[in-house]
This record gives C-alpha cells, structure tokens and sequence, in this order.
C-alpha cells in the first residue's frame, strides 16, 4: 500500500519544538496528514515521519536558473501567440514582446516564461518552424539586453534547442517531456533545468470530461513517475520543478481540490510551480468572464499557493501581485522586502 504525506505548512512566528522547516523556505509544519488510496488519512507528528519523507519534505532546493528558492519568485508571462486565451496578440511583436519582458522585469518578475504555442484548451498544435520564428528572435532580444532568467514554454525539442541557442536556461513542458521523446534526452545534454507538468490530454480534448480516481494522487503519482524517468535520461531531481497542471484536463472541483494539497507535491523533493493565474475557474468562482480582469482572483489563489510553500508563481499580472506578495510577507511573516 503506498503511502503518501501531505505536510500541513503553517506561518506563524512561534514554532512548537519538534517543527520542521518545509523546503528549506518561509513555512514550517509539525503534523503531517498520512494519506493512502484505500484507507482513510491520519495525522502524524512531523518527528515521526520515516526518514526519506523527512528530507525529502525538509532539504532547501537547490538553485534552478540562478534562483534561490528560499523566497518565492515570479515567473512573468509572455506569450508571442495570436491565440493564448488571455493575451492573445498583444505580444506577438518583437518590439511589444521585448517591452513587455522589460516591465515584467521591473515590476518583479525574476524569470521570463516565453512561449509560442497556445496550449488554452482547444488550441491547436502549431509547426515547428512557426513556433522558433516566433520565440527564438525574442528570447535572444532580451538575452542581449539583460540577464534575467528565461525559459521556454514548449513541448519540442527542437523549438527548445533553438530557444537555448538564442538564450533560455529552463525547459518548461506542459505534456510532461512525453509529447516529443528528444527533448528530455537534449535538456540532459544540454544540461538544462526542466519543467515537468500534468496535464491529463492534449490541449485539443483536455477539458472534454477529464476523470480522476483521486485527482491529488493520481498526479503526484504522474509526477514522480515523470521525475523517474527524467532521472533515467541524465537530468538530476535538483534540477527538476514541477508543476500540478491547474486547468489543464480539471474540472473546476479537481482545480479546488489541487489547491488544497499543493503541500502533498513538496513530497516529491522537487520545487513547486503554480501556474493559475487567470485561469477559467477563477472567472467563474469570482464572477469575471473577461480573463484580463482576474487579477484579484489570481493573486488570491496565488497567496494561498505561497501559503502552503509553492516557490514559483506562473502569472501574467506581475506587479500587482509582487506588491500584494510583498504585504502578505510583511504581514504574515514579518518581512519588509
């Protein structure tokens, strides 16, 4: 029977003895919920915990691209497509492309996640030579002008080749490294850090009725089968984050129920991305149709994420989100950055 733990992060300024700091971040726990497929879950002292789940949950990540995790980062978001479901268009010019990575810079964001592809759902699969013609020539635009983190959002190895020659120090892959079998094998020889992400179909059929036995599970355990066999092509777990997928094959209860055991994926030993931010289910939860005005709704969920631990926040409004992070530090944990 497997076994898995879900470490249950607190914030506030007086720890109990016997806690443990989680990640080697800002939270810390000192209960652990025990959670199997075919029995009911139990809490457990954190002092008890066997071992290998121990340092798994407790080790500092290691540096990814440059970035310490011992503070939450933010990935801005610059889609060059005419189709992403949010700001489709409004950057697929060099010149608008390259300003947009400049203020996400200075607004807060310490890495750039550029991509040429929609994966919305419904969104259809877009040619190789068309997907380097739109990323390549941007992503060395902002490599000449400056020494931000990038990584490209692909899932071809290919585009990601091109994509590192031009500048791009991350591979971030919504299929999970299974949609193109070279990319895992360049990342390796590249000596690239990866994205790893769930996602349950491809981006065309993803929403048409995705089922789950049990959703958290079920994608922890994709995840470390992922991490696996990443391992097995040559790319070390501390050189892996990864990504639960909100959106991406969930019905808006699977997205809810994710939310709420993010902590449970920090078992994986691996840093933790939530890419929510304007996502369909915060339209409809907070009442917003349009995807460009749910930035109250996306920074709510992305406190909450950094609330159990997560070490990077996909998002598109960066500034609005640096500053309602930099309160919740100061508020939450005493921190005036």
């Amino acid at each position: 029977m497997t076994t898995y733990y879900r470490p249950i992060p607190r914030t506030d300024q007086t720890r109990p003895e016997g806690a443990l700091p989680l990640a080697g971040g800002w939270t810390w726990f000192d209960t652990v919920e025990v959670l199997y497929r075919d029995a009911p879950s139990r809490l457990l002292p954190a002092t008890e915990l066997p071992q290998e789940a121990r340092d798994r949950l407790t080790a500092p990540r290691a540096p990814i691209a440059g970035l310490a995790f011992d503070a939450p980062h933010l990935m801005g978001i610059l889609n060059v497509t005419p189709d992403s479901f949010s700001d489709g268009g409004e950057h697929d010019d060099l010149r608008a492309a390259l300003a947009h990575a400049a203020d996400m810079q200075a607004q807060g964001a310490t890495i750039i996640d550029v991509g040429g592809e929609s994966t919305r759902p419904g969104a259809e699969e877009v040619a190789i030579d068309e997907e380097i013609r739109r990323t390549a020539p941007v992503i060395e635009s902002i490599r000449a002008a400056s020494a931000v983190p990038i990584s490209i959002d692909t899932r071809k190895a290919a585009v990601a080749r091109a994509a590192h020659e031009a500048g791009a120090s991350l591979i971030n892959d919504v299929a999970g490294f299974t949609f193109d079998p070279a990319l895992a094998p360049f990342a390796a020889e590249a000596g690239l850090p990866v994205c790893v992400m769930h996602a349950q179909g491809t981006p065309d059929i993803m929403q048409v009725d995705p089922r789950y036995d049990n959703v958290a599970l079920d994608i922890y355990d994709y995840l470390e089968e992922r991490i696996t066999a990443l391992e097995a092509t040559g790319i070390p777990r501390a050189r892996i984050i990864t990504d639960p997928g909100i959106g991406f094959g969930k019905t808006l209860e699977h997205n809810l129920t994710l939310l709420q055991n993010l902590a449970l994926f920090h078992s994986l030993g691996c840093p933790i991305l939530l890419g929510a931010s304007r996502k369909r289910f915060i339209g409809t939860l907070g009442g917003t149709e349009e995807a460009r005005h749910r930035a109250p709704g996306s920074i709510a969920v992305a406190l909450a994420g950094v609330a159990q631990g997560v070490q990077m926040l996909r998002i598109h409004d960066v500034r609005e989100t640096d500053e309602a992070l930099r309160l919740w530090q100061a508020a939450t944990l005493g921190q005036a950055t």
